[in-house]
């Protein structure tokens, strides 16, 4: 029974933790959103190759002034042990206030790992927004 408690409180941990990631994105908020990674994070998305913190920390960087409202539906997760696996479906709209607005949409599938101070962070996630 006790796996069972500690799963679903893993389970509610994980859920907190994309919302806080969501959250955190709405309102710009980088550096809450890179404590949620690993250091040794990997981001992989179509078309391009892998790449890691920093590369987000840039690349987020580079989106000053855009508005962000992204929306997470957790559709499946799966912890064993200290990993887990989250399938999520994505929706995100983004632009320049008053400008045109893009609306991406789609899945991802992040690899997280438990950490030696019990959080949770990310730590592989295959996005294919698009």
């Amino acid at each position: 029974m006790l796996d069972d408690v500690t799963t679903a409180s893993d389970e509610r941990a994980i859920r907190a933790l994309v919302e806080t990631w969501m959250n955190a994105t709405n309102r710009g908020e980088l550096a809450t959103v890179l404590d949620l990674m690993a250091d040794d994070v990997l981001f992989m998305t179509p078309g391009q190759e892998p790449f890691g913190k920093e590369e987000f920390r840039a690349r987020s960087q580079s989106l000053k002034g855009v508005e962000i409202d992204g929306r997470a539906d957790i559709r499946e997760i799966e912890v064993i042990g200290d990993w887990a696996w989250i399938r999520n479906q994505i929706d995100v709209t983004m632009g320049r206030a008053g400008g045109e607005q893009q609306r991406r949409s789609g899945y991802t599938l992040t690899i997280l790992k438990k950490g030696d101070d019990g959080r949770w962070r990310l730590f592989r996630d295959a996005n294919l927004v698009s």
